[in-house]
């Protein structure tokens, strides 16, 4: 049986609570910047982390915690990213006590995670003064507060939830995640949080999470900066009451298929709320030699800023598309290669056999003046596929990273 999507998010699934509150680090008080998820039971747990080489506190607090891949809360801050200061492992640890005491766990049951500014100083004084209150105001309705408290430039609520039948039991999953700028493929990218109430055991959990992950948050990009911060955890409650879900298995299969549709919605919400962005552009490359080199491709052409501001300007320019191909890594035949452009307006041919074909320039305009973009890349070289996640290059991205700290 396929999965459904459904409504929620982080507390779609069974015995998960969450909430959210403004507790004093945004200098905005409208805006929210503490976050809590709890679970009534004990969770299996798995994450991936950045690959940045500068990784925030958090994260390396939050390895420590699940070390024994269990855990049970999760709490995040936003406004300070708390990286590249001194004390910032201590009070990331000081968060993981925080809420330990307000839920009556140990702080190695607690994921930490920051986002906001580098490199200033995080005011630990607001977050444990409103600890208590968050856990107080834990609520199975909590998943859009927890998600606007995550936000950073972001401009919408993302959250996702799906249910899916696994060994005769309903099974639910949902999360919620946040991004908008300094995001470019190399896991993490971002901040998600992931809770199912399925029966799977922590090894089984990692691996699922890792291919969902390979076709959704790795195949975003921004702007091209691999953030400090960023992780997508989940944790897996078991309340489902399913037979464990083992590799290897139809359940398996099914399980990891509910995440990675649930991660890839994230991933597509996270790339159309990109800085200053007017479009979700999605690269989708067919007839590739393997995996491997579709996903390059997909990468490549999402990654390009010529390209980006093309589909600002709604210019059909295809020739940035064949170059960005070039440049991939990917080995090609550039002479054999397709583009196309597609959205909801209809869909235009522009360039076959590596070579421009005519086309008319109005009906193109038409197509790429659309919110959702399909940029379509025929490679002639094998059966396999992949797509990647992008947006537009405004003039507001330079705006609001300009003055980000100000």
């Amino acid at each position: 049986m396929q999965a459904i999507s459904i409504e929620g998010g982080v507390t779609a699934a069974q015995g998960f609570l969450a909430s959210g509150m403004y507790c004093g680090i945004r200098k905005n008080k409208s805006k929210p910047d503490l976050a809590l998820i709890y679970s009534k039971v004990p969770c299996a747990a798995a994450a991936v982390y950045t690959q940045n080489l500068v990784k925030g506190a958090p994260i390396q607090v939050t390895r420590r915690n699940l070390a024994d891949s269990i855990a049970q809360a999760v709490i995040c801050n936003s406004g300070n990213a708390n990286t590249c200061n001194a004390d910032g492992e201590q009070k990331a640890q000081m968060m993981c006590e925080a809420a330990a005491k307000a839920l009556h766990l140990e702080p190695e049951d607690v994921v930490v995670a920051s986002t906001g500014v580098i490199g200033q100083v995080l005011p630990i004084e607001p977050i444990l003064e409103a600890t208590p209150k968050l856990a107080e105001s834990l609520t199975e309705d909590g998943s859009a507060d927890a998600a606007k408290a995550i936000m950073t430039t972001d401009t919408v609520v993302k959250e996702a939830a799906a249910e899916v039948t696994i060994n005769g039991k309903t099974v639910r999953m949902g999360g919620i995640a946040k991004g908008s700028g300094m995001i470019h493929p190399n896991m993490a990218t971002m901040l998600c949080f992931l809770t199912t109430d399925a029966n799977i055991a922590p090894a089984v959990l990692d691996s699922a999470l890792r291919i969902a992950v390979k076709d959704s948050f790795n195949m975003v990009s921004i702007d091209g900066d691999t953030s400090t911060n960023d992780m997508t955890a989940i944790l897996a409650n078991g309340l489902a009451e399913n037979d464990p879900i083992e590799e290897g298995t139809e359940a398996f299969d099914l399980f990891t298929e509910t995440l990675r549709a649930i991660a890839i919605r994230l991933a597509r919400m996270v790339a159309k709320d990109g800085e200053g962005a007017t479009k979700l552009l999605v690269c989708k490359v067919t007839g590739a030699a393997s995996d491997a080199d579709a996903r390059t491709v997909a990468k490549s052409v999402i990654c390009s800023s010529l390209l980006k501001a093309a589909m600002f300007g709604a210019d059909a320019n295809w020739g940035r598309v064949l170059c960005a191909i070039g440049y991939s890594g990917a080995p090609v035949d550039i002479h054999r290669v397709d583009v196309g452009f597609a959205s909801r307006a209809g869909s235009i041919e522009v360039c076959v056999n590596g070579a421009g074909i005519p086309f008319d320039e109005e009906v193109a305009k038409k197509v790429l003046s659309e919110d959702e973009i399909d940029i379509l890349v025929t490679l002639h070289d094998g059966n396999a596929s992949a797509s990647a996640f992008g947006c537009d290059l405004t003039y507001d991205y330079v705006k609001i990273n300009g003055d980000y700290r100000t």
